[in-house]
């Protein structure tokens, strides 16, 4: 009790003294950084979900080519969950005796739970969002069946037994999903009305789907009843796995967001450690004295332990509440850019600050206190002395490690971690490095410059180490600012290049091999470009080394998908261009014909296979057991041809196969569809207009996001500064009063300080562009798969932050050290 009463009154003073301003300063701002992006990150990345899940109709999507036990939708209805049903089946429509083979849906009231269904008027006409489903007997009917069997609105189709009224144009369901299969021209009709079209029969390809969503908390606990309840044929479909484009769209905007919540975080911890630094130097006397009176080590450690945990407590509070704050008016000065309601935010970030404040304390202040408590108490008869500097391995591992755990925890991402912070270690080493080659030099520079240059360039030399870790202060600071203010665009802007505005957003499949000079023509003359024809086969995987592919332990259904379901392959000379390897290598012309295969990353990781695995796979009848050659990264969100399984173009060539394509059109080139698909009515023509607007948008607000993240990381490098200017405050006030006692000028001392700062600044903000530029090429390579290009900004930027900023903050935070009196500051000396 008697050291609780004793820290919370030093606590006290040390307040009204200002002693734990900065500190407390950088503390409050690491939490309003992390609470205010926690807080508001969470709602938008929620909202991305929820925008993401339109691709399932759902939240939670149950596929199977039965019926379902009615004890899964009681289930959702006891959980709270919405549910809807769809049954898809390929089926001919009929217009008197011409016919189109074309995909039916039927639906059930309440579909979709997620997203929205665009119809429309006329065949690739203006679209309008509905919230209903046909009526009975009523059809909505795709814009190229229309246009293929020359139907119109209030005429009739039929299909199976029955006859429907095409009552609608149906422009875009939310859950056709992007692959070929899914994209297929579509007819809606009412759940009730597929009964009369006698089509259901024992054999029928028919695909049964539940749709369910709600709360969060009510669909995970749904979702491990399906897991651990669902049948053997029944496949549970999630957001997650629904779109491979708008997935990898999702990943890269979480990543620029972690990005920018790292650099908060790691300038904060800069700042706390300075700040510690100089709370151990201002105690050092007091602690003396305290031992000479008979505290022991465990009673100044407690003490100072004791202060900071309260520290943090009040800094947690102080700054949670200011990020709530700021978050709520984010949200609402971005509602009309967001376009959605976003839902409450959760409390997890505070627990996540109150970790995090905590892990800071112990890596980045801890071994100042460490520190502190071995000091002598003879030092209060001799102010030289002072306690042992601990073994610089404990001070290092106790940094490093804390940190580590801190960004782990905020992002999880441990490859993003570890690329950020051996960048900032390795900057951090080479600003130590050019800091001590400054401060040698500096001592044989100052003979030949002015007099306000010769007391700055002196300080630098004179205070030694103190430079140093104010270099690589300076240096950090810069670079995090450089790599979100600068490198941050550079990465945005890469980013939106990928998607251009002309992407391919029109699929062209089932393209005969007859076929493909007619089709070129036909795409040239109507100014579609030349666009490059894919060959394409099915096949069905086999074996895997020998044994049967059944046979092998395969965990998910997406890894069952491979093994179960027809896939298509390809072959090409050259690696794709949106592909890249990252093992084995691509084949070469002499290789064109060898039973080769390259594999892309997400195949390789669902089958656990490797390099120089065998694969066999039934083609047209034909078996072919080929060698895996090469592993290769493949950007889905490209919106180009890509293929899980590319093999030697001379390979497949006695197999008969189909082309793709991808085009780009226009709204005014849209009609023209109309005469493509009556001149071509077996090849299918898929949209994917809504998919690219759903991306662009993520992209969008991450962007946002992005911004507003960077207000906090600027507030954490303006803490660095100011504790990297307040860590040799004590020393600067001394040197003041001596240098005016001995006759100085005021102007001389700040012209010498401005110097002092310029120079550190000059060194910081240069070596800070090399670091920003490097580990944002590294980022953009190994992270984000984005061609990076330098920024010369960059480096302007950066010459002009170090010196200007550094040097002018600089000297204004010591102006106030300058102006006192000497005779004020030598009595307090000679009172000390």
């Amino acid at each position: 009790m008697q050291v609780l009463r004793f820290a919370l009154r030093n606590l006290w003073r040390d307040l009204k003294s200002g002693e734990l301003s900065v500190l407390l300063l950088a503390l409050c701002v690491a939490v309003l950084s992390l609470t205010a992006v926690g807080f508001f990150t969470n709602r938008i990345s929620q909202g991305v979900r929820a925008q993401a899940a339109e691709v399932l109709a759902a939240d939670l999507r149950l596929e199977a080519p039965t019926p379902f036990p009615a004890g899964y939708f009681a289930k959702a209805r006891d959980l709270g969950l919405a549910s809807a049903q769809i049954l898809t089946f390929p089926t001919a429509i009929f217009n008197g005796d011409v016919s189109q083979l074309a995909a039916l849906n039927a639906v059930t009231a309440r579909y979709p739970l997620r997203g929205h269904v665009r119809i429309a008027d006329t065949p690739f006409g203006a679209a309008r969002i509905t919230d209903s489903i046909p009526g009975h007997g009523e059809a909505w009917v795709d814009a190229r069946i229309m246009a293929q069997l020359d139907l119109h609105i209030g005429g009739s189709i039929r299909v199976g037994a029955a006859s429907f009224e095409v009552k609608q144009v149906l422009d875009y369901r939310p859950d056709q999903g992007t692959g070929f299969v899914n994209l297929a021209p579509a007819v809606l009709l009412n759940y009730d009305d597929v009964a009369a079209t006698q089509l259901i029969q024992p054999g029928s390809r028919v695909t049964y789907a539940a749709l369910f969503a709600g709360a969060p908390a009510a669909v995970a606990e749904f979702h491990d009843y399906l897991q651990a309840n669902k049948g053997a044929g029944e496949r549970l479909r999630e957001v997650d796995e629904s779109s491979r484009q708008l997935n990898s769209a999702i990943d890269r905007a979480s990543r620029f967001l972690n990005l920018a919540s790292l650099a908060s975080v790691l300038l904060a911890a800069v700042a706390v450690a300075m700040g510690a630094r100089r709370y151990a130097a201002r105690h050092i006397d007091a602690v003396a004295l305290m031992k000479c009176m008979g505290a022991s080590q465990r009673f100044v450690l407690a003490i100072s332990v004791i202060e900071l945990t309260i520290l943090a407590l009040v800094a947690v509070a102080a700054g949670a509440l200011l990020g709530y704050g700021a978050q709520w008016g984010l949200a609402w000065l971005l509602r009309d850019l967001i376009r959605m309601t976003l839902p409450p935010a959760s409390l997890a970030p505070v627990a996540v600050a109150l970790v995090t404040v905590n892990a800071m304390l112990i890596g980045f202040a801890l071994p100042a206190l460490l520190h502190l408590k071995n000091t002598p108490p003879a030092r209060v008869l001799r102010r030289t002395m002072t306690a042992p500097p601990l073994r610089f391995g404990v001070v290092y591992v106790l940094a490093v490690g804390a940190l580590f755990a801190i960004l782990w925890s905020l992002v999880r991402d441990t490859e993003l971690v570890v690329g950020v912070l051996a960048g900032v270690l390795g900057v951090g080493v080479v600003l130590a490095a050019a800091g001590y080659g400054l401060v040698r030099l500096t001592g044989r520079l100052r003979g030949g410059v002015g007099i306000a240059w010769r007391y700055g360039l002196a300080n630098v030399s004179r205070r030694g180490s103190a430079s140093v870790l104010q270099i690589v202060a300076f240096g950090l600071g810069i670079m995090m600012l450089l790599l979100l203010a600068v490198v941050r665009g550079d990465l945005l802007t890469d980013w939106r290049r990928s998607l251009p505005s002309d992407v391919p957003n029109n699929f062209l499949v089932n393209i005969r091999p007859d076929e493909r000079a007619p089709l070129e023509e036909f795409l040239k003359s109507h100014g579609f470009g030349e666009p490059e024809l894919y060959p394409m086969v099915r096949a069905r995987m086999t074996a895997i080394d020998g044994a049967p592919a059944e046979s092998r332990k395969l965990d998910g259904d997406r890894a069952r998908g491979f093994v179960e379901r027809e896939q298509n392959l390809t072959w090409s000379a050259a690696l794709p261009e949106d592909n890249q390897l990252i093992a084995g290598r691509w084949w070469t012309a002499a290789e064109a014909a060898e039973p080769l295969v390259s594999i892309s990353s997400e195949y390789q990781e669902a089958l656990g296979l490797k390099l120089g695995d065998t694969l066999s796979f039934d083609v047209a009848g034909e078996s072919l057991t080929v060698r895996v050659a090469s592993i290769r990264k493949v950007r889905w969100d490209s919106f180009r041809p890509n293929f899980f399984l590319v093999f030697p173009p001379k390979l497949l060539d006695g197999a008969a196969g189909t082309y793709m394509t991808s085009i780009y059109l226009t709204a005014q080139q849209r009609p023209a569809l109309i005469d493509l698909v009556r001149k071509f009515p077996t090849i299918s023509v898929f949209d994917v207009d809504a998919i690219l607007k759903q991306i662009r948008e993520i992209m969008d607000r991450a962007s946002l996001a992005v911004q507003y993240v960077f207000l906090f990381t600027l507030a954490a490098g303006v803490v660095v500064l100011l504790a990297a200017v307040q860590s040799t405050r004590d020393e600067r006030r001394y040197e003041s009063a001596m240098l005016r006692t001995l006759g100085a000028s005021r102007g001389t001392v700040l012209r010498g300080v401005a110097a002092e700062f310029s120079a550190l600044g000059f060194l910081s903000g240069t070596l800070a562009a090399c670091g920003a530029s490097a580990v944002g090429w590294v980022l953009a390579r190994r992270l984000f798969s984005l061609e990076f290009t330098f920024d010369p900004w960059v480096w302007v930027l950066g010459l002009v932050c170090g010196t200007v900023l550094v040097g002018v903050s600089g000297t204004l935070a010591t102006r106030r050290v300058v102006n006192t009196p000497p005779i004020v500051t030598l009595r307090d000396q000679a009172d000390g």
